[in-house]
């Protein structure tokens, strides 16, 4: 018998990563556990989990008789993804850190510890499959349970990564991880799981915002461009957003909700209006500076498929190519394109790659 394949496995603390853990090691793999420490909170805060989930990862590591091993990443991701989610900011956009820590941290620096150190494969337990295509290369998958795919936030890593990654969940259900957990004891069966932005954790975030990003008083408008409000910076505020806009009482104004539909970086002003589904919010084309493409060769862009929000239904679109960017028209209007998030282009269970949206 060959000797056993090399595996570097992201532990977390919860349960994905835990039962990813667990299955390769079933399946006669030779594992090694790594927690990855991203952030350093410099104000000894408590709303970051980091110590918990450590813990929480050993017990995994020790109960599965596997090593864990503790890598910090704090220095690459203050630069390379906290420095970019701040700059997007500074510069009236909505940038997605966790889609930029897949990126630069989980499938770059992480993936270059783990060839420097002999492993053959790293694995994380993101919710997707890795499958081979018709013409022989190895692509990125939906996941079974598509109420948890997470290929969304993984189509900007490099192409080439995905030779050496496996991703043990890519044919389970979530209910099926859980009572995997449970069955073999792991102590994160039944831990909650994790929401929000790991910088950030579950503070408020427009007080983690202002000791970085300053405020900056401007105008709230209404559709007809009359002032009806202030707010504190524009970075506060994204495309769609209904909640924290402190609009009450204007004069001749149905007491309905509001909606961010337009932020004027340049001016510091945001424009609102009163009706979910009003024209404003809708738009039926998108720019994409740069597409991250996950295949050899770039596709027919006719009749694809794309998401601009995680867990987004697939909305059908078409891709070409416009000086030097990418057009994307969609055949339906789309709610609340957000300069600075991210665009995912599929065709069928395929994931094509993505890029950020840039107006």
């Amino acid at each position: 018998m060959g000797k056993s394949k090399r595996v570097l496995v992201g532990v977390s603390g919860g349960v994905d990563s835990s039962v990813a853990a667990a299955l390769l090691k079933d399946q006669g793999y030779e594992v090694t556990g790594a927690f990855m420490k991203n952030w350093e909170d410099d104000d000894g805060t408590p709303y970051c989990s980091v110590k918990e989930d450590f813990l929480d990862a050993a017990s995994v590591c020790q109960k599965l008789d596997i090593d864990l091993i503790d890598l910090n990443f704090s220095k690459e991701y203050r630069e390379n993804v906290f420095s970019h989610f701040i700059d997007g900011l500074e510069n009236g956009r909505t940038p997605n850190p966790d889609i930029f820590c897949n990126t630069f941290i989980k499938f770059k620096e992480f993936y270059q510890y783990a060839l420097e150190n002999k492993f053959d494969y790293i694995a994380t337990g993101h919710y997707c499959d890795v499958k081979t295509t018709d013409s022989e290369e190895l692509a990125l998958c939906k996941a079974t349970d598509l109420n948890k795919d997470q290929t969304y936030f993984l189509c900007d890593i490099k192409k080439e990564v995905l030779n050496h990654c496996l991703f043990p969940l890519g044919k389970l259900l979530k209910e099926d991880v859980r009572k995997i957990a449970q069955e073999k004891d792991l102590i994160t069966f039944n831990k909650k799981d994790s929401t929000g932005i790991c910088f950030i954790g579950e503070r408020p975030f427009p007080d983690f915002l202002s000791r970085y990003v300053p405020e900056e008083e401007g105008m709230i408008l209404d559709e007809n461009q009359k002032k009806i409000g202030v707010h504190k910076g524009t970075h506060f505020f994204t495309i769609g957003q209904r909640q924290g806009l402190g609009i009450g009482g204007v004069k001749d104004a149905k007491e309905k909700p509001w909606y961010v539909a337009k932020k004027d970086h340049k001016k510091n002003t945001l424009t609102v209006v009163q009706d979910n589904n009003h024209p404003l919010l809708f738009k039926s084309e998108l720019l994409v500076k740069k597409i991250n493409w996950l295949t050899k060769e770039i596709p027919n862009l006719e009749n694809i498929s794309a998401k601009i929000r995680y867990r987004q239904k697939d909305q059908v679109c078409s891709v070409k190519k416009q000086n030097n960017a990418w057009l994307v028209q969609f055949d339906e209007p789309q709610r609340a394109v957000t300069p600075g998030q991210t665009i995912a282009f599929y065709k069928d269970d395929f994931c094509l790659g993505g890029g950020e949206i840039e107006l």
